[in-house]
């Protein structure tokens, strides 16, 4: 058996029965004989965002974060999740296109990683609200490796989202 690893996931969705698809995940990854989910965030809200910045035409965004303990190296984690995006309808056409869902590593451990595939920690989440401002309200003294406090960073951020009661 291999360690446990702590790693924080990121999950939104524009399309279809968000909450329903987000909540589905979860207990997805939770039936996963190598990943234990720890904590969850409250849902958040957010205008869909495009490679060109905000567009308020396209369905709203819900998000969450999670934090799981799991036995997976990242890229095993991250097929085990491309799997379940799979299963939930998820297709590839662009970069920054609506999803019926998504699911990023955010971290992993204290582990920086660059490949074709997967960058550890995720790129820009130091930039999303959508990421930090649900981190925040599950665990407000967690670290962004390379760029300190979340709470810190999600300070000013709390207004472009809408938490979700």
């Amino acid at each position: 058996m291999g360690t446990w690893k702590i790693a924080v996931l990121a999950l939104g969705a524009n399309l279809g029965d968000r909450q329903k698809t987000i909540e589905t995940a979860i207990e997805q990854l939770a039936a996963q004989k190598k990943i234990r989910v720890l904590e969850r965030s409250p849902l958040v809200e957010s205008v869909a965002l495009t490679e060109s910045g905000e567009d308020k035409s396209l369905p709203s965004y819900l998000n969450g974060v999670i934090k799981i303990a799991t036995q997976l190296r990242p890229k095993k984690l991250l097929e085990v999740i491309t799997r379940i995006e799979n299963l939930h309808g998820r297709i590839r056409l662009h970069r920054w296109g609506s999803r019926t869902l998504d699911i990023d590593i955010i971290t992993y451990e204290d582990v920086f990683k660059s490949s074709k595939h997967l960058t550890i920690p995720h790129p820009q989440t130091h930039h999303r609200p959508f990421v930090l401002v649900p981190w925040t309200l599950m665990d407000e003294d967690a670290i962004l490796p390379g760029h300190g406090r979340i709470a810190d960073l999600s300070s000013s951020m709390t207004a472009q989202v809408s938490v979700l009661k």
